[in-house]
Protein backbone atom coordinates (compact mmCIF):
# COMPACT_ATOMS: atom_id res chain seq x y z
CA UNK A 1 0.00 0.00 0.00
CA UNK A 2 2.90 2.52 0.77
CA UNK A 3 4.56 1.87 -2.64
CA UNK A 4 1.10 2.84 -3.90
CA UNK A 5 0.92 5.95 -1.74
CA UNK A 6 4.17 7.04 -3.02
CA UNK A 7 3.40 6.89 -6.53
CA UNK A 8 0.07 8.77 -5.98
CA UNK A 9 1.64 11.46 -4.07
CA UNK A 10 4.33 11.76 -6.88
CA UNK A 11 2.13 11.61 -9.33
CA UNK A 12 0.01 14.62 -7.76
CA UNK A 13 2.83 16.60 -7.55
CA UNK A 14 3.73 16.28 -10.43
CA UNK A 15 0.17 17.70 -11.44
CA UNK A 16 0.27 20.67 -8.86
CA UNK A 17 4.06 21.81 -10.37
CA UNK A 18 1.81 22.01 -13.98
CA UNK A 19 -0.29 24.39 -12.29
CA UNK A 20 3.00 27.05 -11.44
CA UNK A 21 3.10 29.81 -13.34
CA UNK A 22 5.15 29.40 -16.12
CA UNK A 23 5.39 25.63 -16.31
CA UNK A 24 3.40 25.18 -19.02
CA UNK A 25 4.76 27.64 -21.43
CA UNK A 26 8.15 26.24 -20.32
CA UNK A 27 6.60 22.54 -21.51
CA UNK A 28 5.80 23.86 -24.84
CA UNK A 29 9.35 24.98 -25.59
CA UNK A 30 10.31 21.63 -24.75
CA UNK A 31 12.80 21.74 -21.56
CA UNK A 32 11.55 22.50 -18.04
CA UNK A 33 13.98 23.68 -15.54
CA UNK A 34 17.03 23.77 -17.66
CA UNK A 35 16.03 19.95 -18.76
CA UNK A 36 15.16 19.16 -22.41
CA UNK A 37 12.29 16.98 -23.00
CA UNK A 38 13.36 14.07 -25.25
CA UNK A 39 12.26 10.60 -25.73
CA UNK A 40 14.74 9.66 -23.98
CA UNK A 41 14.25 11.89 -20.67
CA UNK A 42 10.66 9.97 -21.32
CA UNK A 43 11.46 7.20 -21.28
CA UNK A 44 13.59 7.30 -18.02
CA UNK A 45 10.23 9.23 -16.72
CA UNK A 46 8.25 6.25 -17.14
CA UNK A 47 10.61 3.87 -15.67
CA UNK A 48 11.03 5.58 -12.65
CA UNK A 49 7.23 6.16 -12.41
CA UNK A 50 6.36 2.41 -13.17
CA UNK A 51 8.78 0.78 -10.71
CA UNK A 52 6.56 1.75 -7.57
CA UNK A 53 3.69 0.03 -9.19
CA UNK A 54 5.85 -2.90 -9.70
CA UNK A 55 7.02 -3.12 -6.48
CA UNK A 56 3.04 -3.00 -4.87
CA UNK A 57 3.17 -6.25 -7.52
CA UNK A 58 6.31 -7.64 -6.06
CA UNK A 59 4.94 -7.35 -1.98
CA UNK A 60 1.80 -9.31 -2.75
CA UNK A 61 3.91 -12.06 -4.93
CA UNK A 62 7.23 -12.35 -3.59
CA UNK A 63 8.06 -15.14 -1.11
CA UNK A 64 8.66 -13.59 2.49
CA UNK A 65 12.57 -13.28 2.76
CA UNK A 66 12.91 -12.02 -1.48
CA UNK A 67 10.14 -9.57 -0.34
CA UNK A 68 11.60 -8.41 2.69
CA UNK A 69 15.00 -7.70 0.79
CA UNK A 70 13.19 -6.15 -1.67
CA UNK A 71 11.59 -3.77 -0.63
CA UNK A 72 14.72 -3.04 1.59
CA UNK A 73 16.99 -2.85 -1.14
CA UNK A 74 14.92 -0.62 -3.89
CA UNK A 75 12.97 1.86 -0.70
CA UNK A 76 16.98 3.01 0.34
CA UNK A 77 17.49 3.07 -3.13
CA UNK A 78 14.27 5.67 -3.31
CA UNK A 79 15.09 7.10 -0.52
CA UNK A 80 18.62 8.31 -1.97
CA UNK A 81 16.60 9.40 -5.56
CA UNK A 82 14.39 11.47 -3.18
CA UNK A 83 17.45 13.02 -1.15
CA UNK A 84 18.89 14.21 -4.36
CA UNK A 85 16.00 16.59 -4.76
CA UNK A 86 17.19 18.14 -1.22
CA UNK A 87 18.71 21.15 -3.19
CA UNK A 88 15.98 21.87 -5.25
CA UNK A 89 13.62 22.54 -2.11
CA UNK A 90 16.15 24.70 -0.09
CA UNK A 91 16.90 27.17 -2.89
CA UNK A 92 13.09 27.11 -4.24
CA UNK A 93 11.02 26.45 -1.53
CA UNK A 94 7.51 25.69 -2.28
CA UNK A 95 5.06 24.57 0.43
CA UNK A 96 2.93 22.14 -1.52
CA UNK A 97 6.07 20.29 -2.80
CA UNK A 98 7.82 20.14 -0.02
CA UNK A 99 4.97 18.26 1.49
CA UNK A 100 5.00 16.52 -1.17
CA UNK A 101 8.34 15.82 -1.64
CA UNK A 102 8.16 14.70 2.37
CA UNK A 103 5.29 12.40 2.11
CA UNK A 104 7.36 10.46 -0.69
CA UNK A 105 10.46 10.21 1.85
CA UNK A 106 8.23 8.88 4.65
CA UNK A 107 6.39 6.27 2.28
CA UNK A 108 9.77 5.15 1.47
CA UNK A 109 11.21 4.95 4.81
CA UNK A 110 8.18 3.23 6.57
CA UNK A 111 8.45 0.67 3.41
CA UNK A 112 12.09 0.17 4.46
CA UNK A 113 11.26 0.17 7.87
CA UNK A 114 8.25 -2.15 8.07
CA UNK A 115 10.29 -4.82 5.55
CA UNK A 116 13.10 -4.89 8.07
CA UNK A 117 11.18 -5.48 11.24
CA UNK A 118 8.97 -8.07 9.72
CA UNK A 119 9.76 -11.75 10.49
CA UNK A 120 11.44 -14.20 8.20
CA UNK A 121 8.84 -16.66 7.38
CA UNK A 122 10.86 -19.86 6.00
Amino acid sequence: MLWLFYIVSALASGILGILEPGVIDQIMTGEVEGMKITPEFLLVFAILMLIPLVMAFLSLTLKNATNRWTNIIVSIVWIGLGLTDLPKYVTKPSAYAILMWLSGLVATALIAWYAWRSKQKV
